[in-house]
């Protein structure tokens, strides 16, 4: 008999934030490194992203939206930004896509109580324009030590935004969907299991890719009971 083949997960790909946005040498950037370093629980985080103002977008928001959902889950999902009904309310994934995205995690006997839920961007974009490299260079050290904090099994990027952000770029979602990547995190000493997926927002425009976020969704699923049982060993 031959041998059983290696889950995809065995095979991911080392990767590393893009130098550009986890480096830049912008002013903004470099005063929220400096900042995000310094937090050393996920409030004094949140405090901070609250109280920061380095991203112009936060002259034209009416809230800072950080994240929703259980910071010791063992799933965090990043996607881009705030829209409309998420900027009103002040929580991420809010409007229609964040009720596919209920309804996608509910597929996989997930829910809002059992992952932790952010963006790349804390506040909207003007007419939900996407997110410019400044701004994105701005949160990203927020983001990524909000990932060191909470050092979740399995980070999920939802969207071409968030998978440029943290993943090696020039390939977009299209490409990267339904890859697993380890994802070394500043402060954490081992990678994160990184799976990119199409955001709630495209299934929306494009339901025919839905059987693909079927496969992506299976495959969280997959690796997530592989996690949780090496845990109990």
């Amino acid at each position: 008999m031959p041998p059983p083949l290696r889950p995809a997960a065995a095979r991911a790909i080392p990767a590393a934030p893009p130098k550009a946005l986890a480096e830049s040498p912008a002013e903004a950037a470099q005063s929220a490194r400096r900042l995000a370093a310094s937090a050393e629980t996920v409030a004094a985080l949140a405090a901070l992203v609250a109280d920061f103002e380095g991203c112009a977008l936060k002259r034209t928001a009416t809230n800072t939206v950080f994240a929703d959902g259980d910071a010791s889950a063992p799933v965090m999902i990043i996607g881009e930004a705030p829209g409309a009904d998420e900027d009103r309310i002040g929580r991420p994934f809010v409007g229609r896509a964040g009720q596919l995205l209920d309804r996608m995690l509910a597929a996989i006997g997930l829910d809002r109580q059992s992952v932790l839920i952010t963006n790349v961007i804390y506040w909207r974009p003007p007419g939900n324009r996407t997110p410019t490299t400044a701004e994105i260079a701005s949160c990203v050290p927020f983001v990524l030590r909000h990932v060191a904090l909470v050092s979740p099994k399995i980070l999920v990027l939802c969207g071409g935004t968030a998978a440029g952000a943290l993943l090696p770029q020039g390939q977009g979602i299209t490409r990267l969907r339904g890859r697993w990547f380890d994802l070394a995190i500043p402060g954490l000493v081992d990678p994160v299991p990184t799976l990119p997926m199409f955001h709630p927002s495209f299934l929306l425009r494009a339901p025919e890719r839905k059987r693909e976020a079927w496969r992506d969704l299976l495959a969280l699923r997959a690796r997530l009971d592989e996690l949780l049982r090496g845990d109990e060993k």
